[in-house]
């Protein structure tokens, strides 16, 4: 089981902005190079963390982003969520079309475990649990 690329990249930032000074401004290109994010890719993520409340940005100088609420407010629910990751959306891991609990595969009784431990951990953790 993978995240998806932007999923991957929303956590990577997030977590950036919550090992920040408190309270301070980070610009889009230190984020892209602390989160080892690109560019090009950075601007369409920060814009959906923002419009999710989990982040805020300023333009102008001292500009930049920072967290919307403290670390311990934001758990990784809410980052995967601003981008539409959902775990429910992965695919079969056996690589059959049709697998649900009426149509199971052999390997989805294991699988919807992990689903469901994914989901728990990304609302039971915040940021603040990733920086101490």
């Amino acid at each position: 089981m993978r995240f998806t690329q932007t999923a991957e990249y929303a956590l990577r930032i997030a977590a950036c902005l919550a090992r920040s000074p408190s309270g301070a401004f980070i610009t889009a290109q230190e984020i892209s190079d602390s989160a080892a994010v690109p560019k090009h890719y950075l601007s369409k993520i920060m814009r959906r963390l923002v419009e999710a409340d989990v982040l805020e940005s300023r333009k102008g100088h001292g500009g930049g982003f920072r967290l919307a609420r403290g670390p311990s407010e934001i758990c990784f629910h809410d980052v995967l969520s601003a981008v539409d990751y959902k775990t429910e959306t992965i695919e079969c891991a056996f690589g059959w079309e049709r697998c649900s609990s009426t149509e199971p595969c052999p390997l989805h009784p294991f699988w919807s475990k992990l689903r469901g431990d994914i989901d728990r951990w990304a609302v039971e953790n915040t940021l603040a649990d990733f920086v101490t």
